[in-house]
């Protein structure tokens, strides 16, 4: 029976460093390895035997772990904030992480955290992004109504999300440089790009298969939205 050997990923943006142990603790290989797939794959297949892996979550953990783990026998993800805690020391390089992470698994005493399926952070991804786009919309609407203050015109900002009212109250303006006029004109088309790019997501999210009958049951349950079902769902 083959032995399974135990590896400890410490993950950055552009390499991995990793440290590999038998189960005695004794170090059979330490380096570090390019973040590529190609990088990766090679350096999983030239590994000694069958072994577990382990790397802490980070932005650059879900890919990593995608690549991975159908060439480990089981590979963990670490809680970052339980695993700070546990590691914590003076002395610190991604060396001596990567060490730790590996130990922690060997003595099963790794802080595991649940990596959601990929068709879930997918969901999560455009969720997200969708959730920049409505920022950014309230973003350009400040923006027209800080250029109206600022050029001292009245309006009224409740209604400047409305069309037919930002286009009444730009007509009308005759006080306001045309450099202003023109910023603002740009704003509000900026705004509506995003309004438009917002609803489209959403659309895209209440109607995909694996979340339609969850978001449509969720909605039943009074003051609940689109968009709190889709975030719970």
């Amino acid at each position: 029976m083959k032995s399974v050997y135990y590896v400890g990923l410490d993950v950055h943006k552009q390499t991995i460093s990793y440290c590999v142990k038998e189960v005695s603790g004794e170090i059979v290989d330490q380096g570090r390895v390019d973040a590529t797939r190609t990088a990766l794959t090679g350096w999983a297949e030239a590994l000694p035997g069958p072994w577990n892996g382990a790397l802490e979550a980070t932005l650059f953990s879900a890919w990593i772990y995608d690549h991975l783990q159908p060439l480990a026998e089981d590979l963990a993800v670490a809680h970052p904030a339980m695993l700070e805690a546990i590691t914590r020391a003076k002395k610190k390089n991604d060396r001596a992480d990567a060490e730790k992470i590996c130990d922690l698994l060997r003595c099963d005493l790794l802080p595991r955290c649940w990596m959601a399926p990929a068709w879930v952070r997918e969901l999560r991804r455009v969720l997200r992004y969708r959730n920049l786009l409505v920022r950014q919309s309230v973003r350009m609407q400040n923006c027209i109504s800080g250029l109206l203050m600022e050029c001292g015109e009245e309006h009224v900002k409740s209604k400047l999300r409305g069309k037919r009212y930002f286009y009444e109250l730009l007509d009308s303006l005759e006080h306001t440089p045309e450099s202003a006029i023109e910023l603002l004109a740009m704003s509000r088309g900026m705004h509506e790009m995003f309004v438009e790019l917002e609803t489209s997501l959403l659309r895209a999210l209440v109607r995909h298969p694996r979340l339609r009958e969850r978001v449509a049951l969720l909605r039943t349950i009074p003051g609940v939205g689109e968009v709190t079902a889709l975030t719970w769902a």
